[in-house]
């Protein structure tokens, strides 16, 4: 295997293994900034030794051991471990740890990163760096900020997890559904920015944090494989990235949904979403409640499902979002439905429900989006371009804003 081979190997390793090895040496240590630093060694150590050793038959394994030894080099090195319950953990000849109780780990350390005591763009830049294995480099130009502030963001979650006595461990079973519901929020978070960026001097769309969000659900699918949301928000994911293609154009313009050519979309990833719609709607069949994720993934699963716009099946998604206010009646859901509701019962019956939207979004760039929309359908030029250009000036994609000047100027 060449130099090449092997790094290609490193990279492959690194997404299975980072989370198993970081979590496995928490819950050795307790210790968040040991588990991070002898996680990383090991794996510079393994693009050092590799490519003339080969690649271990068991590379988990391998890290982990070599991961623990570097922890024990650090803390004698430190002199923090002194009493002979600690000493008796510091051997060098300790067996692998089991997979089951590794994965075990990893679920423990998912929720560690997500407890709702740290704030949440610390939930996110914690879970990314300790769960994903990104660098905080990369973290930070993905949130558009320097790498010191991001650095000094994950040193002080860390630390808040120390001094608070954060609980390195499953939560209880009355708390569980509440904690995994923040999981999920800190996922969602992270696919949200990369599927629409909002800031302006960052790409349009962000692959790698779409890609990155879709691969943490999966990781949780496969820890709680039982949970509707979890499903829910795996499956809610598939069907909106494998739209991405179609979603910008080759001149950096967002493409709106009735605009994309479905021919483009990812039929794979269209294919598997709407497998998870169907074991959930099979699960609300037998009188289980759907939750918020597993109904958005319904509605873009209705989207997906029509060969043309035309052929969209709008009663069924307005029925959908009316299940999903009941659930989240918040304006935001309430915007959404309104376009719904434009499609079966024309745009002034929409613009009457979008303009009781306006004091709680007034500062949302897509409700003055809607608004215009529903105003040029109605032929009100000059207020429907009042409403454009509030939603550019509010607008912070650079492919959202194309699209919107774009459409303001056809109003002549």
């Amino acid at each position: 295997m060449n130099r090449v081979d092997v790094r290609e190997a490193v990279t492959r390793v690194h997404h299975e293994e980072w989370a198993r090895v970081v979590a496995a040496l928490t819950r050795r240590f307790g210790d968040l900034d040991i588990a991070e630093e002898a996680a990383a060694e090991a794996f510079a150590t393994a693009v050092e030794r590799w490519p003339a050793d080969g690649v271990p038959p068991n590379p988990g394994a391998w890290l982990t051991i070599t991961a623990n030894r570097k922890a024990i080099d650090r803390i004698r090195r430190e002199n923090k471990r002194d009493d002979k319950h600690r000493e008796a953990q510091m051997t060098y000849d300790d067996p692998p740890e089991p997979v089951g109780a590794i994965d075990d780990d990893r679920l423990r350390l998912i929720f560690t990163c997500c407890h709702p005591a740290l704030a949440m763009e610390a939930r996110v830049a914690l879970t990314l760096r300790m769960v994903g294995g990104l660098t905080v480099p990369e973290i930070a130009r993905a949130f558009l900020v320097q790498g010191t502030t991001m650095e000094q963001r994950i040193t002080r979650a860390k630390a808040k997890i120390k001094a608070a006595r954060i609980p390195y461990r499953m939560p209880s079973a009355d708390d569980l559904p509440a904690r995994v519901s923040g999981v999920l929020a800190v996922l969602f978070l992270v696919f949200n920015e990369g599927y629409l960026a909002s800031g302006p001097d960052t790409d349009p769309v962000r692959h790698d944090l779409t890609t990155e969000a879709i691969r943490l659900t999966r990781l949780i699918r496969a820890l709680l494989p039982q949970d509707g949301e979890v499903a829910g928000l795996l499956a809610l994911m598939l069907l909106t990235e494998a739209r991405r293609t179609a979603r910008i154009s080759a001149n950096g313009e967002l493409v709106a949904l009735d605009e994309q050519d479905r021919g483009a979309w990812d039929a794979g990833l269209i294919a598997e979403g709407h497998r998870l719609v169907r074991e959930r709607l099979a699960a609300a069949a037998a009188g289980v409640a759907p939750g918020r994720y597993q109904i958005l993934a319904a509605i873009n699963a209705v989207h997906t499902s029509a060969r043309d716009i035309r052929d969209t099946d709008w009663s069924q998604v307005l029925a959908l979002y009316d299940q999903l206010v009941r659930l989240d009646p918040s304006p935001i859901i309430a915007l959404n439905r309104a376009i719904a509701v434009a499609e079966l019962d024309g745009p002034e019956v929409a613009l009457a429900i979008v303009d009781r939207l306006a004091e709680t979004l007034a500062g949302y760039h897509a409700y003055h989006a809607t608004r215009a929309d529903l105003l040029r359908r109605l032929g009100q030029s000059q207020q429907s371009r009042a409403a454009y250009d509030k939603a550019i000036e509010l607008a912070g994609n650079t492919a959202e804003t194309a699209y919107l000047s774009r459409r303001r100027d056809q109003l002549g």
